[in-house]
């Protein structure tokens, strides 16, 4: 069956259709959350969340682009929206990032290289967090990025500077 078709059964009432749907697209949902989330128990919560919002929001789909693209949306939508959630009630932090050091590696320098950028993506805001997500890690296109948050592309551009030069100047002064 097509994602039209199991769409169509799902709105007629055959929950077993949206398990498809589910099944076919989990490894794309699970792509785009484990960019945000910081963990395997939030990512969790973020892929359900997004296929429950995929579920509410399903008359909305209307077909102009693959139902792929359009759960994509709202994966992305869905990421943003719980880091902003995270940047308003933060979680505990440890000691050793509470006064903006990156916490020592005894690891090689690929992990070493890895955990400060992952220390210094944490302090980006939401937006400048998933713009670089989108740019840099999915390699994604200004009107891709665009497309998927809604987002004009001049607005894009400039969100991606800004956020490249955020990320610059929290690697640098986290390294002195």
């Amino acid at each position: 069956m097509t994602d039209e078709a199991l769409i169509q059964s799902t709105l007629n009432g055959d929950d077993h259709a949206f398990a498809e749907l589910v099944t076919r697209h989990k490894g794309k949902v699970f792509g785009i959350a484990s960019r945000f989330a910081d963990g395997s128990h939030q990512l969790d919560d973020m892929a359900q969340e997004i296929f429950v919002r995929a579920w509410r929001n399903l008359r909305k789909f209307r077909g102009d682009a693959p139902f792929e693209h359009w759960l994509s949306r709202i994966a992305v939508h869905t990421c943003y929206d719980f880091l902003r959630k995270k940047q308003r009630t933060p979680d505990s932090v440890p000691l050793d990032e509470r006064d903006g050091e990156i916490p020592a590696n005894t690891g090689s320098r690929a992990s070493e290289a890895r955990e400060r950028l992952d220390f210094a993506m944490r302090k980006l805001s939401p937006e400048e967090r998933l713009v670089i997500t989108l740019t840099a890690l999915e390699e994604k296109s200004v009107s891709e990025v665009a497309a998927l948050t809604g987002w004009s592309e001049a607005n894009v551009k400039v969100r991606n500077f800004r956020a490249r030069q955020a990320l610059k100047k929290i690697l640098e002064t986290s390294h002195e």
